[in-house]
């Protein structure tokens, strides 16, 4: 099958957004690792009265279809804060993006970032950066390395195929991402212990844990911390408060106290590390759709859940103890108490932390310390267009 008869087209209609969702489910149907996203929840991303993302973006959705059947799909899309940003950390004037990308084959995903660039050039655009999807707070990334397990909630999976047909489009990778992994049921390493231990000892420090009633108020903290604490990180685009409420409304479910922790200093809120159990367990065997009962499951699992995995999405230390002991000695009491709540009452054994930057090596050495290791790599491509 060549490319006869294959059409690219530009999206925006119910219908066609459906079969932009569906298209994933057949082209990963035989991948074990691969974790179906729910169908509304994936719809939801990508209408945009429904994402708060879109107050300050805009997207061209394409779809590639044979004999009228979807065989590709791709996102161009153009963030207007991620056009502010200061270039040296990854956005800035002129650069598009593109993502939520799956093709049957080579040459249908190439047409289809041909389709993307032409949209982002039309847009004023003259670099372009991917997969991003959508939001870089989404699934930034391409999977180029651990296919071999599930992806935990909020990160993506791909196929090992797709690495070559971006390199070979003429892409150079411009960022890695890396998640580690670590056996969660051992104790830390003793330095770290002493470390935990000093700092227990320290009547400055308080670590606490969060209290979902007042929601918003912790939220107002954390996010405090967050816009202080990644400032400068390659691609950090701050959450607008459209998008606050997004995540909000779907975090909610799995937010859990004592899997949430903010530390404070003279009391004063200058660190914290969220927390979730891998929603992608419970998920994983509904194939996408909450009907008949899968609700009713996710409900019951919801209330108290056990999971094999817990997920550290986000950690953030004020810049103005960034890289000091202080800095490192909040994280690991942090982790250490996150890490106690885990396996004695969610039955976890794993945690996944990520992603991180391959160039932040403050995370990096932290998670060595506690014996991590890489577990997925993950890399975001550019290109002049």
């Amino acid at each position: 099958m060549g490319m006869a008869d294959v059409i690219i087209r530009k999206i925006d209609s119910k219908r066609d957004r459906k079969a932009f969702v569906e298209l994933p489910f057949r082209l990963y149907a035989d991948d074990p690792n691969w974790v179906a996203p729910l169908k509304s929840e994936a719809l939801g991303l990508i209408t945009p009265e429904k994402n708060g993302w879109y107050s300050h973006a805009r997207a061209q959705l394409f779809l590639a279809e044979q004999y009228g059947r979807a065989v590709g799909r791709i996102s161009a899309h153009i963030d207007t804060l991620a056009l502010t940003l200061d270039p040296s950390l990854g956005f800035g004037p002129g650069v598009g993006q593109w993502g939520l990308m799956d093709a049957e084959r080579e040459e249908v995903f190439t047409a289809l970032l041909a389709a993307a660039e032409q949209w982002l050039r039309e847009q004023g655009m003259t670099r372009a950066l991917g997969p991003i999807s959508q939001s870089i707070w989404e699934e930034p990334g391409l999977l180029i390395d651990g296919y071999d397990h599930p992806p935990t909630v909020m990160m993506g999976h791909a196929k090992p195929e797709y690495r070559g047909w971006i390199e070979r489009a003429g892409y150079a990778p411009v960022k890695t991402l890396y998640t580690y992994e670590l056996d969660i049921t051992q104790k830390f390493p003793p330095i770290v212990q002493r470390i935990i231990q000093s700092g227990e000892r320290n009547p400055r420090i308080h670590v606490r844990e969060v209290d979902k009633s007042k929601f918003e108020e912790e939220a107002a903290i954390i996010l405090h911390i967050l816009n202080d604490a990644w400032s400068d990180n390659w691609g950090f685009v701050p959450l607008t408060p459209p998008e606050i409420k997004d995540v909000g409304v779907k975090l909610k479910p799995i937010v859990f106290n004592d899997l949430i922790r903010i530390a404070e200093l003279d009391g004063k809120p200058v660190a914290f590390m969220i927390t979730l159990p891998d929603l992608n367990e419970p998920l994983k065997p509904l194939k996408g759709s909450l009907l008949p009962f899968g609700w009713a499951k996710l409900l019951l699992w919801l209330r108290r859940p056990q999971v094999r995995t817990m997920r550290v999405p986000l950690m953030g230390v004020v810049k103005e103890l960034q890289s000091s002991r202080m800095a490192s000695q909040l994280a690991f009491m942090m982790i250490e108490y996150i890490r106690l709540a885990s396996v004695t009452r969610y039955g976890a054994s794993r945690g996944e932390i990520g992603w991180i930057l391959e160039d932040n090596q403050g995370m990096r050495s932290i998670a060595e310390t506690i014996q991590s290791r890489v577990n997925k790599t993950y890399q975001i491509y550019e290109r002049g267009i």
